[in-house]
C-alpha cells in the first residue's frame, strides 16, 4: 500500500506571549489511548517530553483490576514525568502543567477537551486519525472504513475551540486494503504520527510552518460507537455489508445469527460486486456446522471470519 507524502505548511494560533518563553522543542504530551504510543515514542527517544498528562487508572479486564492507560505505562517505561488527572482544567493539576517548561502541547487520543486557559500563550497541536474535514469526532477511522473509504489517512491541526476544527498543518494519506478492519487500520495510521508531528514541531521552530483552514462545506461528523452499533442489515449489498462489519471490527464487533447460532462478525470481502448479502447467506449457510474462528465463503455475497463470542474491547 502506497503511503502519500505528508504536505506541510504554517503556525496558526497560540503563538506569542506577553510571559517569558519557555524552551523552544520541549513538549508536554497528553494521550490516553494506543493511537499516541509511536509519537511519543519518538518525542522521548529525542529528549523532547517534558511532561506526560493522561487519564487515571481504570478497571479492565475479566479481573476488573485498575489499569492504567498505554500512555500512562510508557510514560512509566521511559522514566518520564506523569501526571494523571481526571480534569485538567482543575486547580493543582492545571498549574503543574502551565509551570511545566515546555513550549508546546501534543495531544493524542486524550479524552479531555483542554479548556482555553490552559492553552494560553502554547502553541498546541493534534494528531487525527482521518483526512480533515472528513470525519471530525471520536469514532473517524471506524466511520471511514464503515463508509468504504478507499483513500484514509491522518492529520496534524491546531487546537480549536470547535471540535477537529482547526488549521490544518500536515496530511498523510494512504489506500485502505481491502479487508482491512478498523483496527488494522488504527495502528497503521499510529505509525504516521511520529514523522507527522516531529515535522510539524521542526517546522515551528525555523519559523517556516504554514496552516490553512478546513473547508467548512466538506466537514462530516464521526460519531462515537456503541454496542448499539453492533449491528448489520444483511440485505444490503455485499459491499456495504462488508465495510460495515470490517468498520466495527475489533470493538464493537458485528452480532449476527447464522443457521440460529449468534456469531460475532470480525473480517468480510466481499467477492462479487452488486450481489446481495442475504442472497449470499441464504445461499451458503445450511449446514455450516462450527464456524469458531473460520473463515467461510458465504455465498458470492461475502467471505466472512466469525469468531462466536469473541470479543475485544481494547480497541
Amino acid at each position: 500500500m502506497s503511503v502519500g507524502e505528508p504536505s506541510l505548511a504554517s503556525e496558526g494560533a497560540g503563538a506569542g506571549s506577553s510571559e517569558p518563553s519557555p524552551p523552544r522543542g520541549r513538549v508536554v504530551f497528553f494521550g490516553s489511548g494506543e493511537f499516541g504510543r509511536p509519537a511519543l515514542e519518538r518525542l522521548a527517544r529525542r529528549g523532547r517530553v517534558a511532561l506526560v498528562v493522561s487519564q487515571p487508572p481504570r478497571r479492565a479486564g475479566r479481573g476488573q483490576a485498575m489499569q492504567p492507560t498505554p500512555i500512562a505505562a510508557m510514560a512509566r517505561s521511559l522514566g518520564i514525568p506523569l501526571l494523571e488527572s481526571a480534569d485538567v482544567g482543575a486547580g493543582p493539576d492545571a498549574a503543574r502543567i502551565r509551570e511545566t517548561p515546555a513550549d508546546a502541547f501534543v495531544v493524542i487520543a486524550f479524552g479531555q477537551k483542554l479548556p482555553q486557559g490552559l492553552l494560553r500563550d502554547r502553541f498546541a497541536i493534534n494528531l487525527h486519525g482521518s483526512i480533515l474535514p472528513r470525519w471530525r469526532g471520536a469514532a473517524p477511522i471506524q466511520r471511514a472504513v464503515m463508509e468504504g473509504d478507499r483513500i484514509v489517512g491522518a492529520s496534524v491541526i491546531a487546537l480549536a475551540e470547535r471540535m477537529d476544527a482547526g488549521e490544518i498543518f500536515a496530511i498523510a494519506e494512504t489506500q485502505r486494503g481491502e479487508s482491512e478492519t478498523a483496527g488494522e487500520l488504527h495502528d497503521r495510521l499510529s505509525l504516521f504520527g511520529p514523522d507527522l508531528i516531529e515535522r510539524v514541531l521542526d517546522e515551528r521552530s525555523r519559523g517556516a510552518l504554514r496552516g490553512r483552514a478546513q473547508d467548512e462545506a466538506e466537514a462530516t461528523r464521526a460519531r462515537k460507537l456503541s454496542r448499539d452499533d453492533a449491528w448489520v442489515d444483511f440485505s444490503w449489498a455485499a459491499e456495504r455489508v462488508a465495510a460495515r462489519i470490517n468498520g466495527l471490527s475489533p470493538w464493537p464487533g458485528c452480532d449476527a445469527t447464522i443457521d440460529g447460532e449468534p456469531i460475532r462478525l470480525l473480517r468480510a470481502r466481499a467477492v462479487t460486486a452488486g450481489a446481495s448479502a442475504a442472497e449470499a447467506v441464504r445461499a451458503d449457510v445450511a449446514g455450516v456446522g462450527e464456524v469458531a474462528g473460520a473463515a467461510r465463503s458465504i455465498g458470492s455475497g461475502a467471505s466472512i471470519g466469525a469468531a462466536p463470542g469473541a470479543f475485544d474491547d481494547r480497541f
